[in-house]
């Protein structure tokens, strides 16, 4: 597992409180995970603060699944 998709489950079993065998790439934040528009919120700026990177509103909206989420950084994260 890398590093970055490492950290993004850690982020999402801190925030959501779910168990991280259930934490995959095809699982949805909302219709999976549990989270709801505020949370959703809240892990885009935890993942934004960890990583260092800045994830634009029209982008957010993208992100809606933990595979969506560790692409971007990846794509996007400077070390």
């Amino acid at each position: 597992m890398s590093e970055i998709k490492e950290k993004v489950v850690s982020i999402i079993v801190d925030k959501l409180g779910v168990d991280a065998a259930d934490v995959t790439p095809e699982k949805s934040f909302t219709n999976d995970l549990g989270a709801d528009s505020l949370d959703t919120v809240e892990l885009i700026m935890e993942f934004e603060k960890e990583f260092n990177v800045s994830i634009p509103d029209d982008q957010t909206e993208k992100i809606s699944t933990v595979g969506d989420a560790i692409k971007y950084i990846e794509e996007n994260y400077k070390a």
